[in-house]
């Protein structure tokens, strides 16, 4: 068990390695709502999403904006906060530790990007498979972005515990989304549509986010691009993480635009 966590932590250092050299820091795009992502805090290691679930929303009616994710070797963990110095966030660890409401802690580095899903993991079923996609280059953070969202697929998600208000769901999915490729985005869809970069649906590429609604004063609805006319979304309320497609009724009657927040140098279409 040590060893596979020895390498499991030297398999993400070198991801994270390789996308530092790659330039993938300059590809962040420095506009206002949208700021680079602090030390984050990490709890919890559960084999059923609905131990994660649970922690997720007693950390939440603390007042903690924590989400939960599955990591490559399907076990899923809580992940929370935003704090400039690690001595920041162990302090807000220890403090939950001697509350009782965790037991143990791991302190995310701003650095730690989400990685890649290792090339043996398991299809998904045929309903939620993707068409073929052109190869992309390492440090690609829309990239990445795209395929952290893919490995949210088939998680049933309550974004926001009893409170959520609508529209929150779905962002609240794409800002966690994010936060794991460290960057931090606004907390509403309305939010995240006024900021970062207009991009036309012809022009789309990975990472992405596409918004829905009336109009662009009434979005309700987001989701992050994933190559193919597709997007990856979380649907409504305690539904699961879906894939769905930009040409579905539903979706192009009701799309609005979308937002980039990464710098296009190294994005393929």
């Amino acid at each position: 068990m040590i060893d596979a966590l020895r390498i499991a932590a030297v398999s993400l250092l070198v991801f994270v390695t390789v996308l530092v050299n790659s330039g993938c820091a300059a590809q962040f795009k420095s506009v206002a709502g949208v700021s680079r992502l602090g030390y984050s805090i990490q709890v919890g290691a559960f084999s059923e999403v609905r131990n994660a679930e649970r922690l997720t929303i007693k950390l939440q009616g603390k007042g903690i904006e924590a989400f939960y994710f599955r990591k490559d070797n399907g076990v899923y963990v809580v992940r929370f906060g935003d704090y400039p110095l690690r001595a920041q966030a162990r302090k807000t660890a220890e403090k939950l530790v001697a509350e009782k409401l965790v037991e143990s802690y791991f302190i995310a580095s701003p650095d730690a990007v989400f990685s890649k899903a290792p090339k043996g993991e398991p299809s998904r079923p045929a309903e939620k498979s993707l068409p073929p996609r052109k190869a992309e280059r390492t440090g690609d953070m829309g990239a990445v972005a795209a395929r952290t969202a893919e490995r949210f697929v088939g998680i049933p998600y309550r974004w926001g515990g009893e409170n959520v208000v609508d529209g929150m769901d779905c962002s609240g999915f794409v800002r966690a989304v994010y936060n794991l490729c460290g960057v931090n985005i606004p907390r509403t869809s309305a939010e995240q549509f006024r900021t970062g970069e207009k991009v036309g649906r012809d022009d789309l590429v990975d990472g992405d986010l596409v918004f829905f609604g009336a109009s662009s004063d009434a979005i309700n609805h987001v989701g992050i691009y994933v190559g193919g006319g597709k997007f990856v979304h979380a649907p409504r309320r305690g539904d699961e993480i879906k894939i769905s497609s930009l040409d579905e009724k539903y979706f192009a009657g009701r799309f609005i635009g979308a937002k980039r927040y990464f710098e296009q140098s190294q994005i393929e279409k």
